[in-house]
């Protein structure tokens, strides 16, 4: 038998609850736009997506950008 090791931390399965408005916001961050730009992207204001990413890495469990899109592309979310 085969034995599979992880290297990573990050939970395989979904452990999520974003709503369409974060995954539309976890796209454009993970094609490594910025807050400015996704705000600009989505008409909507820098504040509004600041809140957005604290929710998509609160509900991902990550603390950054890099770790929110890896869980993202894990998880096949984008």
């Amino acid at each position: 038998m085969k034995r599979t090791n992880y290297s990573s931390s990050m939970p395989l399965t979904p452990t999520h609850n974003l709503s369409v408005r974060e995954l539309e916001v976890l796209k454009l961050m993970a094609e490594g736009q910025s807050n400015s730009e996704i705000a600009a992207h989505l008409y909507l204001s820098h504040n509004t997506i600041k809140t957005h990413v604290r929710g998509i890495f609160n509900k991902l469990g990550v603390d950054h950008r890099v770790q929110a899109a890896v869980v993202a592309f894990r998880q096949g979310l984008i």
